[in-house]
């Protein structure tokens, strides 16, 4: 199913030589214990015209606890925000941020992002090629059951 979400339980059940109720069962039960999050529909940022992708590096002021959920909060309601990663290291946060160009992106930085408190710096990085961009997670056959 990560590699294929829109194969229906017939077509699952066929691969795996098992019963199509069996797929439904054992899906349902993945969905309710939480190893399925959500099934979606992953589109081609470039037919959308997301055609810049930048991984931004924020460092915070302070580091309370107030100050990071605020920062989680007001981050995420931005639509360019596509993932936000709390990291150890240098920088507090690393966004994933989707806009159309390096116009958009620099109003996003201006009008959205640099309007949050707390923020000492941003440092961003641009994607110029993406060679591999993988959603599934390498498995083995124990990790489901």
């Amino acid at each position: 199913m990560q590699h294929d979400a829109s194969l229906t339980n017939k077509e699952i059940a066929m691969k795996l030589y098992k019963s199509i109720a069996t797929i439904h069962e054992r899906i349902r039960r993945l969905k309710e214990q939480g190893y399925i999050k959500k099934i979606v529909a992953i589109l081609d940022r470039k037919k959308i015209n997301k055609n810049l992708i930048a991984f931004s590096h924020v460092l915070l002021k302070d580091h309370t606890a107030t100050t990071l959920n605020r920062f989680e909060t007001e981050v995420s309601k931005f639509s360019e925000v596509m993932e936000c990663l709390q990291m150890t290291g240098a920088h507090d946060f690393i966004l994933r941020i989707a806009t159309t160009d390096m116009d958009a992106y620099h109003q996003f930085l201006r009008n959205k992002l640099a309007t949050l408190e707390n923020i000492t710096t941003v440092q961003s990085y641009f994607v110029l090629s993406e060679p591999k961009s993988e959603t599934a997670y390498p498995l083995v056959a124990s990790a489901l059951t």
